[in-house]
Formats: C-alpha cells, sequence, structure tokens
C-alpha cells in the first residue's frame, strides 16, 4: 500500500547525546537528477518511499537528513556489531537490511549482515517478504542483538533480504526498521520497540519524533520519551482510529478557509516513512488547484517558485483542531526541477501525511494509550 523508503554512527547514549554530522556527498535525489532519472523516479515513485528529559531506559536516536528526501540513522546488529543505515518507519513494522545472501544490485552498494561473523545470531527457519508500494523484499528470519539509540535489544527477530527491489539500490540507508503495530509485521516477527517495551528498556510505551528541515541537523526519534526543547505549546493527543498504521481521523482539508479535500472526513496514517503527502487523486488534484499549482499533475505540481510567499496555506482539521502547513513547507524545492508541491496521489482513500506534515510538527506515538501526539515543531 505504501513504500517505506528512505536514513549516523553508532552511538551510545547515556546522559549526553552525540551529534552526527551531515553526510555532505551528494543526495540520493542529486545522483537521480544528474542520471536524468529524477522526473521518472519521483513520478513513478511517490513516496520515499531529543535532552533533560532522557533518563536511565530512555534512548536517544541522532538521524541524517538527505535532502528532505528521507531520514536515516544507524544501528548495530551481532556481536561483534556490524553497523547499518536505517529509516525508522511509521509504516511499517520489521526490522530488515541486507545481506550477504543477497545479490540484488540494491544490496551491491549497502552494507551486508554476515550471520557467521555474530556469535549471537540464531537462524530461524521462517521466510520472509515485505511489498512496498515501489517493490518488496524477500529473505528470511533471524535473531540477534540489536543496539539502537543506546538500547540493547537481546534476541531481536529481524528480516535478512536475498533480494531486494531496484528502487533501493538509489537509496543512501541499507535497511528498514518498523515502528508501526506488530499487528501488520510480515512473519509475525515483534518489532523492535515492542520488544524494548515488553523487556523493560524503556520507561514509557511510546517514541517520538523530530525531523529537521533543509537537510539540518538535528533529527532524532526518541525511545521511551519526548523533548520539550523541540516544540512549542501542548501536546494534542489525538486517538487511533486503527492499530496497524498509526492511523488516525481527519475531519477535512480546508484551504482560504473552503474545505477542499476530504470533505466528508477521511483516515490518515502518520508516517515517517514517506517523504510527501499523499490522498486520493481527486482530492490532490483540487489541492493543487487551490494552491495555484496545476491540478493535472497528481505528484508534485509544479509551481512558480517566486509564488511561494502568495500562495495559501493548507490546513489540516484533526479531532477539532487545525494544523496548517505554509506554502514554504508544502512546496519542495530543488536546484534541478525548481518547484513543485509535496503532494502525491497514492491510488487510494487512505491519505499519508509524510515527511512533508511531520516537519512541521513534532510527533509521538503513544502505544500505551493508542493516541498520537502533535505540537508545533521548533
Amino acid at each position: 500500500m505504501k513504500a517505506a523508503i528512505i536514513l549516523c554512527a553508532l552511538m551510545a547514549l547515556s546522559e549526553c547525546m552525540v551529534r552526527i554530522p551531515l553526510n555532505k556527498g551528494k543526495t540520493a535525489r542529486e545522483k537521480l537528477e544528474e542520471q536524468g532519472l529524477w522526473e521518472e523516479y519521483s513520478n513513478k515513485y511517490p513516496y520515499k518511499p531529543m535532552a533533560k528529559f532522557l533518563a536511565q531506559g530512555n534512548g536517544n536516536q541522532q538521524m541524517t537528513n538527505d535532502a528532505d528526501l528521507a531520514y536515516f540513522g544507524v544501528i548495530s546488529i551481532g556481536t561483534p556489531p556490524q553497523s547499518f543505515k536505517v529509516i525508522f518507519d511509521t509504516g511499517s513494522s520489521n526490522l530488515w537490511v541486507p545481506s550477504v545472501y543477497c545479490n540484488s544490485a540494491a544490496c551491491q552498494n549497502h552494507a551486508k549482515f554476515n550471520a557467521g561473523q555474530s556469535s549471537t545470531f540464531r537462524f530461524t527457519n521462517k521466510p520472509l517478504q515485505i511489498q512496498y508500494g515501489t517493490g518488496s523484499m524477500t529473505g528470511f528470519l533471524g535473531y540477534d542483538t540489536v543496539l539502537v539509540g543506546g538500547i540493547q535489544v537481546p534476541d531481536q527477530m529481524f528480516g535478512l533480504s536475498q533480494t531486494e527491489a531496484p528502487f533501493l539500490a538509489h537509496m543512501p540507508a541499507d535497511g528498514i526498521l518498523g515502528l508501526a503495530f506488530a499487528s501488520i509485521a510480515a512473519s509475525g516477527a515483534e518489532p523492535v520497540f515492542n520488544n524494548m517495551v515488553q523487556q523493560g528498556l524503556v520507561q514509557q510505551d511510546y517514541f517520538s519524533f523530530y525531523l529537521s528541515s533543509n537537510s539540518e541537523a538535528g533529527s532524532e526519534v526518541t525511545f521511551g520519551g519526548y523533548n520539550p526543547s523541540h516544540y512549542t505549546g501542548n501536546l494534542i493527543w489525538i486517538p487511533l482510529s486503527s492499530e496497524t498504521y498509526w492511523q488516525i481521523t481527519v475531519n477535512s482539508i480546508t484551504v482560504n478557509g473552503q474545505v477542499v479535500a476530504c470533505k466528508e472526513g477521511c483516515q490518515a496514517i502518520v508516517d515517517t516513512g514517506t517523504s510527501l503527502i499523499v490522498g486520493p487523486n481527486d482530492d490532490i488534484s483540487s489541492l493543487n488547484n487551490a494552491v495555484g499549482a496545476s491540478s493535472s499533475y497528481s505528484q508534485m505540481a509544479p509551481v512558480n517558485c517566486g509564488s511561494i510567499s502568495s500562495m495559501p496555506e493548507i490546513s489540516f482539521i484533526i479531532h477539532g483542531h487545525t494544523f496548517t502547513l505554509p506554502a514554504s513547507t508544502y512546496v519542495l524545492q530543488s536546484n534541478n526541477f525548481g518547484c513543485r508541491t509535496g503532494l502525491a496521489n497514492g491510488g487510494s482513500a487512505l491519505w499519508i501525511l509524510g515527511d512533508v506534515f511531520i516537519r512541521q510538527y513534532y510527533t509521538v506515538f503513544n502505544m500505551q494509550s493508542n493516541y498520537v501526539g502533535l505540537a508545533k515543531a521548533v
């Protein structure tokens, strides 16, 4: 249904935090643009695919922002540890990384887990296949020790890929760490955060995300806590409408006070693994038209870069509260393709509030009470 795409050195965290430097190499988007592939890629694959609150049992994981396209951080698996860059994805539930058993092109330019070099690895006889909106991965499941955000999680089930979809070859991340509910985990694998909770490794049954803008440093995910220094005002708690993805009910979407999409209410998932805001084709066309972009584009409609300051805000009415995105936040800018809206047609009635939305609103995922908390990010 969706693609969890597209996340920076291994860290141990106690009282202090380690800042990870940005990757100074070319971004995935820049590489695709140079090859003349960005236009085709972005149209075909719109989903890309925390301080004093920290206490014993809470973990803080720094992430790198890759041109606002993806957020990835480094974890380790095995004994001795083998390091991998992964997307922290609230739109899927499995942890998987490439393995030495994979010969796909996507595995050749990524780190690969070698089970034979880990003294704590245990094989299973369970196959694994995960279908994303932009392709699939196949492999098998194993158990090993995972270190993420300074938290060591023993006996964590994870996937070792044997085949990977071609689009993954363009991504800076090696694998994906899913943070949705166990009910949608492939092959019955227990998600990493669930294991943290069950083993008493975190103090609270929630985790939270801060996503920086414009490739800046500072993006982070916190396990077992949240960071008040990353938001202003109070968290607004929104009940989940489904405990599969982090799914909520949106009342309507307005521009200039007029309802232009989600007119009778709609369902949306809050998804850190999706770059854009995704919705049904008719609604995306209506939104593009309302903000002055071409309604004929189903993915990232072009706009005049000089018009951004005069374009209207988009407001999402959720649980009776208004969450507003100025044009400067929902229009994406590039030296190669100019300016386009961060809106895409998902071919489904289900909306996805991806990174374009989450960059503006600090997000807490409360698994204990089944709520999503939102507050204006700073």
